[in-house]
């Protein structure tokens, strides 16, 4: 699976961006994906994922300034950044989860993006 993100870029305070990705390859398998960031020297920490039925999880600190969706027939997420804050400037990596399940293992794969910068100016 590849995963094919844009978006990112630069924007004022209170602005918005919107981010997309685009997976391909092996897509069938794929259950979760998702958003992370990681800001520098920091651990990349999970912002919001949506599952292929729709479920959707977010970080306290985006809630209702976030909004994550998904196309499956697309196999594509994106997340809907608005009200964008200093504090949410960093790398964001886009994140698949792909699912195999055999009579007597189940096998987990992620999948990551190159990233893409977002930064928020004051």
């Amino acid at each position: 699976v590849q995963l094919v993100e844009s978006g990112g870029g630069l924007v004022q305070t209170g602005g918005s961006l919107r981010l997309s990705c685009a997976a391909s390859g092996r897509t069938s398998d794929i259950d979760l994906m998702g958003w992370y960031r990681q800001f520098p020297g920091k651990e990349r920490e999970l912002v919001a994922d949506i599952t292929n039925g729709g479920i959707t999880n977010y970080i306290d600190s985006v809630k209702g300034r976030f909004s994550i969706s998904r196309d499956n027939a697309k196999n594509t997420v994106s997340l809907q950044m608005n009200n964008l804050k200093a504090e949410d400037t960093a790398v964001y990596y886009c994140y698949a989860r792909s699912t195999v399940v055999n009579i007597e293992t189940t096998v987990e794969i992620d999948y990551w993006g190159q990233g893409t910068q977002v930064t928020v100016s004051s």
